[in-house]
């Protein structure tokens, strides 16, 4: 209880130095012992704010250690155990948050007074000049340079007593704050000031016999002063005018009465005169620095600063401006980007780049470049593998937004231990290369999750099996390296290419023909599968055999083959074919499937046929009601067994379905692409065309079920140019996938399939192909025909005779003659030997 009474009854001085700041952070005031305690109110209220403050600081420390990076919540514990007087939880907590974040200037002040006031004795000295040592090093702050200076004058015997060795130590902090912020515009004077006048304290206690040490300490303070007039800061002027006393106090006469250079030394005018040219300058971008609002207008005030500074290229100016930004805007990682590359492309001393990149990884963990790029500047300082090894651990400690800034973390660490085991000599081959593999295993473990099936697993997994061989002179282990990407990601295309040209690359031509042996019969995305197939032909062409390419081509063509068809299939997929294409059930023989339709009907049982006259009986009251005709009697439908409501009620639903139909694209100018990452959508794809132009429409197809894309997509160009520009593209990777590009021609397709003939719609798309699937009809039966053209499908129809119409043909685009009405629909279809005779006959 000693020390917190220490503490409170001390700290009405801490709260007159903090009074200028917002935030009121000042322990209370003591209750005095001796105060009235009858008022049973107080002591009352007293216990309650007591009894709430324990309840906030449980609360805290259950929240700190559910979450130790919440920093909002350490600021709250530390203040309010600052004010309830915790001495020793109050050091726990500031040490806590200072090894996981760098403090404000402001809490390493009020820390650093905390502990002069409760310590006493020979521990106050290195306790608090360690916590201001760690304060500066944290942020630029002319004010803790102040406290540091003044703590040291007053606190340090040494110092205190001006021995030789306490004036050294205090001279060697004076010219370290300098360096760090002597050339602050702004502020940077303070500290010139208190280091003049410690000398002059210094002048003061010096004999007035020993006329050697005042005239020396006499010019020691004079070179203070023209240092300072050399440099432009805010208060040149008073500084000018503070010389001019000072030297006329001295005994050195000046024209006081003349202007304000005259008689001063030539050097010292000349370099005012530049200093202040210098400031003039930059006023108008101090000015606009100087407001106390942190938002995105002053730092882009602060780049527009640190830009003009880049024209002068005074590196030390530069410098003190970055730490400046850094100080206002500590969470900025593009400001440490740009500072820390500033400070490897120009400064060459290792400890200021190493002490910046370890403050910005403080600052901005997340950020992945930092890291990188600390571990390369150290690399290029000669850093000890032990430091090296530190900040790689602590980088995988972090929350990265992406797993590629995870993978550039391990390469990095594997590049430099790669680069050491080239060029050292004398160290141990086995020892070194199993802290590469281990830094690959832990990349795989980590990462393979996530990046599955991308070029950066193969990345990863090529660069490991490279290594291995090279520097691990081990085959075996090398091609046990690719093995496990082949588990891992054997479904891709990209893994088994690898594979197979890191083999051919090193001369194992039958290694790689087993690889494709393996392989091509795998199922790979988009064209993978054909493209393989092709690979392996290839590698035939220029490594194999007449036998080996023999062999190759018998087993890749049915694979090809069979590939190219399934593609034309994905072409038109949802198409369903026409009515009368459908054959039968399967349990029929050929000789039944080629019976004429007459026969069919007859064999058609009861309900069967009732429902195929009622289908007739709606499609003539169509026809009729389009001619102006009546509609059927009510007796009419009573014969066919069904009810006329029924009967209309269909004929809406089916003009509901004929409303919906797309209308029908045309094909002229469409490239149809496969291949499509799944997650591809149609502004994609206009992105993807955009350097071509002319993009019309785009159509994605997706499945019927599922409604997820299915990897192909038509594309509409306004003209041949825009298309054939298109159709360049071909082969192109786009979201991951090598696209297969190609002019979209589904009657081509069709005939490939023998898919017959189409009367009506000749050069055109059909328009099941046009809707994309969205008008399938049901398998129909002979009898009920759609209104629409029909093609003749099947096996004989090339013995078809030329002047013979197909079964069920009609040209609708012809006007009809009056005698000729029904003919040709209502006879019955032919069998061969019918056939037979019309040939003999004719």
């Amino acid at each position: 209880m000693a020390e917190s009474e220490t503490l409170v009854t001390a700290q009405p001085a801490v709260a007159e130095e903090e009074a200028n700041r917002n935030e009121d952070t000042s322990m209370p005031d003591a209750v005095n012992p001796s105060e009235d305690s009858d008022s049973s109110s107080g002591s009352d209220s007293d216990s309650e704010d007591e009894s709430q403050v324990i309840e906030q600081i449980d609360a805290l420390e259950k929240s700190l250690n559910a979450n130790p990076s919440d920093y909002e919540s350490h600021i709250k514990y530390i203040n309010i155990l600052r004010k309830q007087g915790n001495i020793e939880k109050l050091r726990q907590a500031r040490e806590a948050m200072s090894l996981l974040f760098p403090l404000t200037p402001e809490m390493w002040r009020e820390w650093a007074k905390d502990e002069t006031t409760i310590t006493s004795g020979a521990d106050t000295l290195p306790t608090v000049e360690k916590l201001y040592e760690r304060g500066v090093s944290d942020y630029l702050s002319v004010d803790l340079w102040c406290d540091y200076m003044n703590f040291m004058q007053e606190h340090d015997p040494s110092v205190c007593e001006c021995s030789a060795s306490g004036i050294s130590k205090a001279r060697n902090l004076f010219e370290r704050a300098l360096t760090a912020a002597g050339l602050h515009i702004s502020e940077g004077h303070r500290i010139w000031e208190l280091y003049r006048e410690f000398e002059q304290a210094i002048f003061l206690t010096i004999e007035e016999t020993d006329s050697g040490a005042k005239e020396k300490q006499t010019q020691r303070i004079q070179n203070l002063f023209h240092r300072q007039l050399s440099i432009p800061l805010a208060n040149l002027k008073e500084t000018l005018i503070a010389y001019k006393a000072w030297v006329a106090e001295h005994g050195n006469s000046t024209d006081n009465n003349g202007g304000e250079l005259d008689g001063l030394p030539s050097n010292v005018v000349s370099t005012y005169q530049k200093a202040l040219e210098t400031l003039n300058a930059r006023s108008h971008f101090e000015e606009k620095i100087s407001k106390k609002e942190v938002d995105t207008e002053k730092l882009q005030d602060y780049m527009f600063y640190l830009k003009f500074e880049h024209s002068y290229g005074d590196p030390a100016r530069i410098q003190i401006l970055y730490e400046r930004a850094i100080a206002d805007f500590p969470l900025s990682a593009d400001l440490w980007i740009d500072y820390t590359q500033y400070l490897d492309k120009t400064f060459k001393t290792a400890k200021i780049g190493r002490d910046a990149y370890y403050r910005a990884t403080r600052n901005c963990p997340w950020v992945g470049e930092l890291w990188v790029n600390y571990l390369l500047s150290l690399e290029r300082s000669r850093g000890s593998e032990e430091e090296l090894s530190t900040v790689f651990e602590r980088s995988l400690q972090c929350i990265f937004s992406s797993y590629d800034e995870y993978l550039n973390v391990f390469l990095t660490r594997i590049d430099g231990l790669r680069r050491r085991l080239c060029a050292a000599k004398q160290i141990e081959a086995g020892v070194e290369f199993a802290a590469i593999r281990d830094i690959f295993q832990r990349a795989s473990d980590y990462l393979s999750a996530y990046l599955i099936s991308t070029d950066s697993l193969l990345r990863i997994y090529s660069y490991w099996a490279r290594l291995e061989l090279n520097l691990g002179k081990n085959l075996n282990a090398a091609r046990g390296v690719w093995e496990s990407l082949i588990k891992i990601s054997g479904s891709t295309l990209e893994a088994w290419q690898g594979y197979i040209a890191w083999e051919t690359e090193r001369g194992h031509i039958n290694e790689a023909r087993s690889l494709y042996k393996r392989c091509y019969s795998k199922r790979f995305a988009g064209t993978g599968s054909e493209d393989i197939c092709h690979s392996w032909l290839q590698f035939e062409r220029e490594y194999g055999s007449l036998e080996d390419f023999d062999h190759a081509v018998q087993k890749v063509t049915p694979r090809i083959q069979e590939q190219q068809l399934l593609r034309l299939q994905q072409e038109e997929t949802k198409i369903g074919p026409p009515t009368n294409e459908r054959e039968t059930s399967s349990g029929k023989s050929s000789r039944e499937k080629r019976k004429s339709a007459s026969s069919a009907i007859d064999k058609q049982n009861p309900e069967k046929r009732q429902k195929n006259m009622a289908q007739n009986i709606k499609k003539t009251n169509d026809n009729d009601q389009g001619q102006g005709q009546a509609k059927p009697s009510t007796e009419a439908s009573k014969a066919t067994g069904l009810d006329e409501e029924k009967v209309e009620h269909a004929g809406d639903l089916k003009k509901e379905k004929s409303s919906k139909k797309p209308l029908p694209f045309d094909d002229q100018c469409t490239a149809f692409i496969s291949n499509l990452n799944l997650k591809t959508t149609d502004d994609d794809l206009r992105k993807f065309f955009g350097d071509v132009g002319g993009v019309v429409a785009v159509r994605l197809l997706k499945d019927k079920f599922t409604r997820k894309s299915r990897g192909l997509a038509y594309v509409d160009f306004s003209d041949d140019a825009h298309l054939a520009a298109a159709l360049e593209k071909n082969r192109e990777t786009f979201m991951g996938k090598k696209l297969s590009i190609l002019k979209s021609d589904p009657q081509q397709g069709r005939k490939k399939r023998g898919a017959g003939f189409d009367h009506g719609n000749t050069g055109k798309k059909d328009s099941e192909e046009a809707s994309k699937g969205q008008n399938e009809s049901k398998p129909q039966s002979s009898n009920s025909r759609p209104d629409k053209d029909v093609e003749l499908k099947g096996k004989n129809t090339f013995a078809m005779p030329r002047n013979v119409k197909p079964l069920g043909w009609s040209n609708r685009n012809q006007p009809k003659s009056e005698g000729s009405t029904q003919q040709g629909e209502d006879e019955n279809p032919k069998s061969n030997d019918e056939f037979r005779k019309m040939f003999l006959k004719k």
